[in-house]
């Protein structure tokens, strides 16, 4: 299983509990989301022409406002098997550049597939902008 069908199977998981749509929660993979937000000029004192660079997510929550409003909430990271220094790193990297436009956002790292091993060192030393660590055995 790869790391995009496990957390697709997280989502249609999740998506079972019926409480979460009472609260206009939904929940996709893939999604998009914008990490930066630049002004590339002004009309007079007002904001002109702009531009938004995305990261993909492996996990966005996010909450419905109307039908045509939305907010994301949580995104989730997904790793299955084992998890780098590098991963770490960039991933908390990840984190602290979408709540620099989303400062209301949760960020966190869901582990899969490590058996019963406890969540490793290294996401503790290089995971500053992590709210939460995650590890499922399936």
């Amino acid at each position: 299983m790869t790391e995009k069908e496990w957390m697709e199977d997280v989502k249609e998981r999740v998506e079972q509990e019926g409480s979460f749509l009472k609260k206009n929660i939904f929940f996709s993979t893939g999604k998009r989301v914008p990490y930066s937000f630049e002004i590339l000029n002004y009309k007079d004192d007002e904001p002109g022409d702009r531009k938004y660079i995305k990261y993909e997510t492996d996990l966005l929550v996010y909450q419905r406002i109307d039908n045509e409003k939305w907010k994301p909430r949580i995104i989730i990271e997904g790793k299955i098997n084992s998890v780098t220094t590098h991963d770490a790193i960039t991933y908390s990297q990840k984190a602290s550049t979408h709540k620099n436009v989303h400062p209301y956002l949760r960020y966190g790292i869901f582990l899969g597939n490590r058996k019963h091993y406890p969540l490793p060192g290294r996401l503790f030393r290089h995971g500053a902008y992590f709210d939460f660590m995650l590890s499922w055995n399936f």
